[in-house]
């Protein structure tokens, strides 16, 4: 099943959830849907018969300047297809309902996007830093990110600096 065929299920589902499709030359055609109901969405797209998702091989946190995003890469093992679903969140405030339960292998997936992007699962079962020191200051892959001269009194300047 194509990526087209998938939004316009989707579309018929869930209406104004499902905001675009995006089909572009070169680059995998992917479905901006609602933040808010991500968690729906995605159920829906791992028990329909037909969709069948079991397999979310990837999730990452993005940053596009004047916002902050996650991308999901499913797959169904059954059905031999692959889409991909994007939101985008506010930068201030990037919060997103968990799919920890929908996709167990989002758990360290999830956590990583909210140590490198500051970005909040709510409802996931133990969100906290995976990368980083606890104690650590700011998220790193976030574009306005700048880099500690130390870090609990080791110099962390490159030696060329």
């Amino acid at each position: 099943m194509q990526t087209k065929e998938i939004y316009s299920k989707l579309k018929s589902k869930f209406g104004d959830s499902i905001l675009e499709l995006v089909e572009e030359p070169n680059f995998d055609a992917f479905i901006n849907v609602a933040p808010s109901a991500i968690k729906e969405i995605t159920m829906f797209l791992r028990d329909e018969s037909g969709l069948e998702f079991d397999y979310m091989t990837n999730l990452t946190g993005m940053d596009y300047k004047d916002s902050l995003g996650v991308v999901y890469h499913l797959y169904s093992v059954k059905n031999n297809h692959r889409t991909v679903v994007k939101i985008k969140l506010d930068r201030e405030k990037p919060t997103v309902p968990t799919v920890e339960r929908v996709w167990k292998t989002a758990n360290w997936h999830e956590r990583e996007a909210f140590d490198m992007f500051g970005i909040k699962f709510e409802g996931h079962p133990e969100l906290e830093r995976i990368l980083c020191p606890e104690d650590w200051e700011g998220f790193p892959l976030r574009k306005d990110y700048v880099a500690p001269k130390e870090y609990n009194g080791i110099d962390a300047t490159p030696n060329n600096a």
